[in-house]
């Protein structure tokens, strides 16, 4: 009877061993996917970052030429109407002597 119980328990010792280095074993499994899932997605978030400052450095480009171009346009614009002859006022200031818009009452 002795025996008995002392392999009962022996036998209860050994698979409760069993059930604590499986346990381990799973545990260590998940933490190990957990950190490859934490890798995978902190790689993710950086490749996002950088795809984010590359679309902005590339839309601050684009504003910089814009705005170069608009100044060249500009100033071009600024020479030729420097270089172009206004219109004679004739009478009363106004072009051909009388009065244009709405304002029709010094016809």
């Amino acid at each position: 009877e002795r025996r008995e119980r002392k392999r009962k328990l022996s036998k209860e010792m050994a698979e409760k061993a069993t059930r604590e280095l499986e346990k381990m074993q799973l545990k260590e499994k998940a933490d190990i996917k957990y950190k490859e899932w934490l890798e995978k997605k902190r790689a993710e978030e950086a490749e996002k970052k950088k795809k984010e400052k590359e679309k902005e450095k590339e839309r601050m480009t684009e504003l910089q030429e814009k705005r170069t171009r608009s100044e060249k346009i500009f100033k071009e614009w600024l020479q030729n109407a420097r270089n172009k002859p206004q219109p004679a006022l004739n009478g009363y200031g106004f072009p051909n002597g009388r009065p244009t818009g709405l304002y029709t009452e010094y016809t």
